[in-house]
């Protein structure tokens, strides 16, 4: 689904193959053509395709391993790992804002990251949230959108999910941030790992919503993650998704669509946890 996964973004591995996967979308994409091709989503043979591929290895590989960790990890111990790489993602947020020049979103996350590194014993626990510093979420594709680029045609990447030809490039400008780039192999291996089951293991019960309530999976991920990152972008409760069934291409339909307004809340405006909008199915393994 973020599926995303989206998982977001995570450490060297997915940076390096974020920019693999957009150089081998962006040479498929002469291939979607056909009947089902749409003003509003032109790619959606091959994403189609690269879609049903992620979704069986989230079936048959990624859900298992992560049912597996939760079933064999405390929850305790599940939570303070996942407050370790929300700690981690605070220095992108951090770079993101900072670029942006919400000087005080960017504080904020600077704050975080001291804050729940010191007192956090390296951000194992969140001291952070109930002293009353705001979570971001940011990444480089906002910052580009927050500057007017266009979002371009929505894009599913191979292994890492739904994207779009701006948004793609948060996974390359994301390495230098990433700790594990300056770690060795195996050690930025096992971080990769453990990151991505954590992760997964999040989504558990989101990926089984959407089993459940969405007819077609495909439409549904494309809808939620345009929607909502439209709304990390403007902070527009009712942002406009492009029309992927008009074949003229030349209006909008409301965001609050049936298979928009589904979900659970998450950030909105900005990128703060106090606002509302979809689920991040952003997630590579979140299918």
């Amino acid at each position: 689904m973020t599926m995303a996964i989206t998982p977001r973004a995570t450490r060297n591995l997915r940076a390096l193959s974020g920019g693999a996967a957009l150089a081998a979308a962006l040479m498929l994409a002469g291939c979607a053509t056909g009947p089902d091709r749409k003003p509003g989503d032109p790619l959606e043979p091959m994403n189609r395709q690269i879609f049903k591929f992620n979704d069986a290895a989230d079936k048959y590989v990624a859900r298992p391993i992560a049912t597996g960790y939760v079933k064999v990890t405390p929850s305790p111990l599940r939570t303070a790992i996942s407050n370790f790489f929300s700690n981690i993602g605070d220095i992108g947020n951090f770079a993101n804002n900072l670029l942006q020049l919400r000087i005080t979103d960017a504080t904020e996350d600077l704050m975080r990251f001291a804050f729940n590194s010191t007192f956090g014993i390296g951000g194992l626990i969140d001291w952070a949230t109930p002293a009353g510093l705001p979570k971001h979420n940011q990444d480089f594709g906002l910052t580009l959108g927050h500057y007017g680029v266009p979002s371009g045609p929505y894009l599913v990447l191979p292994l890492l999910g739904p994207s779009s030809v701006r948004d793609s490039t948060s996974w390359i400008a994301s390495y230098p941030l990433n700790p594990g780039t300056y770690m060795s192999a195996g050690a930025n291996a096992a971080l990769f790992g453990v990151h991505f089951m954590s992760a997964r293991a999040d989504l558990l019960g989101a990926t089984d919503i959407l089993s459940q309530a969405a007819l077609d999976k495909y439409a549904f991920v494309r809808d939620a993650y345009t929607q909502r990152r439209q709304y990390l972008l403007t902070g527009a409760a009712n942002a406009a998704l492009p029309d992927y069934g008009d074949e003229s291409g030349a209006t909008a339909v409301p965001a609050a669509g049936a298979s928009a307004t589904s979900a659970p809340a998450q950030p909105g405006a900005g990128g703060s946890s106090k606002s509302q909008g979809l689920p991040d199915y952003s997630d590579p393994a979140a299918k």
